[in-house]
This record gives C-alpha cells, sequence and structure tokens, in this order.
C-alpha cells in the first residue's frame, strides 16, 4: 500500500516534469489523444463561430430598431398631418384660398324616404 502511494507520487512528480520541460510532446501524446485534441478543436471552432454569429445578429437587431423608432415617428408625424390637413377650419381656408364656389351646409342634411 505505501509502495503504491510513492510510486503514484513518484508518476505524478514525473508527468509534471514532463510537463514543465516539454518532453511530453515527444512520446505519444498526440496519437494517444488525437481524438481528444480534435474534438477540443472543433469545440473551438464552433465556439467562435458562435460568437461571431451573436454578435453579428446583436448588430442587426440594434440598427433594425433604430429603423423601426424612425418609421414610427415618421408614421406619426404624416399621422398628425393628415389629421391638420382634414380639420374642417383648414379645409374652408383651402377652399377660399382656391377660389372655389363651395358653401358650407348651414341647414342638416335631410334623408329621402321611399314610398
Amino acid at each position: 500500500m505505501k509502495q503504491e502511494k510513492e510510486n503514484n507520487k513518484t508518476s505524478r512528480h514525473f508527468a509534471f516534469s514532463e510537463f514543465l520541460d516539454g518532453s511530453f510532446l515527444d512520446k505519444n501524446f498526440f496519437r494517444k489523444h488525437a481524438k481528444l485534441l480534435l474534438l477540443i478543436v472543433v469545440l473551438l471552432f464552433v465556439y467562435i463561430s458562435n460568437h461571431y454569429s451573436v454578435i453579428m445578429k446583436l448588430a442587426e437587431i440594434n440598427r433594425l430598431q433604430v429603423e423601426l423608432n424612425d418609421v414610427k415617428y415618421e408614421a406619426l408625424m404624416y399621422s398628425s398631418e393628415l389629421m391638420q390637413e382634414s380639420r374642417q377650419s383648414h379645409i374652408k381656408s383651402m377652399v377660399e384660398e382656391k377660389g372655389l364656389e363651395l358653401k358650407e351646409l348651414t341647414e342638416p342634411p335631410y334623408i329621402l324616404e321611399l314610398k
């Protein structure tokens, strides 16, 4: 039992010293862990591409929100202008400016009934 602990401790120390001096690269490290390294590289590319697409989509969302606000304000402006132009007093002044011979009704309209 004591010998296993010492072997385990020396193997950890040996692995750590191999890592520090870089000698683990000379051995079969890449052959043993090729699939894992390939998976890590693929996941890294997926992560980077996902991050890039999220940034692009956020920029598109911000641009569309600004455009939406501009269109809302423009629609509100046109609605206000239409309401101003369709007021009875404004229509009366436009008719007078154009010199049309139209007059405002003084009597209410009446309904014709068929017998």
